[in-house]
């Protein structure tokens, strides 16, 4: 757990303990090598018709847990890889924060449903704390997206080294034969309202495309 995160903002004396045994008992989920980085608890004032919620930041996911009406709790945990936005929004008594993230497999090229969880009234300095996180980790993979999604693409359009115009060999024309050219296109075409390729690129795979018809 990071040095920020001490029990001293965990809302008084009374509610420490009870943090402290529910981070204790949220170190037991944890895979090996994965450790908690922040946390955030939902405010009082804001669970007195619901049922309260914690946010956990780990090296590895986002964990959600809503507590049980009796006992036990329900959570949801998002990869990091995952994650396709974060939101907050800081008022007078506490921070909402929104995440989004693809929900499904993991190919890049892969048509996700995009959902969200939001978590309502977490007590500021740890609200940030975690969005911080997820800010970072987002921008990480998004990169990393990016560079699967045009590998494949480079597959796909019949092996175009993109930002060259080279090709990158046979085996990436024999693994792009099974589309139709107007699907490679297509492609292309998505990967540039994505803002994953420029005009140019673009063009050039087009003209590629278009010249081995």
């Amino acid at each position: 757990m990071g040095d920020g995160q001490s029990l001293q903002h965990a809302g008084g004396p009374t509610e420490a303990p009870r943090v402290s045994a529910f981070l204790e008992r949220t170190a037991g989920l944890l895979v090996p090598g994965e450790r908690l980085e922040a946390w955030a608890v939902q405010r009082r004032l804001f669970a007195l018709v619901t049922r309260r919620m914690f946010v956990v930041a780990t090296t590895g996911r986002l964990l959600v847990f809503v507590r049980g009406l009796v006992a036990g709790y329900e959570m949801r945990d998002v990869r990091w890889q995952d994650v396709s936005s974060a939101r907050i929004r800081v008022g007078i008594f506490g921070a909402d924060l929104r995440i989004g993230f693809l929900d499904g497999g993991d190919l890049a090229s892969e048509e996700r449903p995009n959902r969200s969880v939001v978590v309502a009234g977490l007590r500021k300095t740890q609200a940030q704390e975690v969005y911080r996180l997820c800010q970072a980790h987002d921008q990480a993979w998004r990169e990393k997206r990016r560079i699967r999604d045009l590998e494949e693409l480079r597959a796909r359009s019949g092996g175009l080294q993109i930002g060259t115009g080279l090709p990158l060999g046979a085996s990436p024309a024999l693994a792009a034969a099974s589309e139709t050219p107007t699907e490679r296109l297509k492609t292309a075409k998505d990967m540039l309202l994505k803002g994953l390729i420029s005009d140019a690129e673009y063009e050039a795979i087009k003209a590629k495309i278009v010249a081995a018809i």
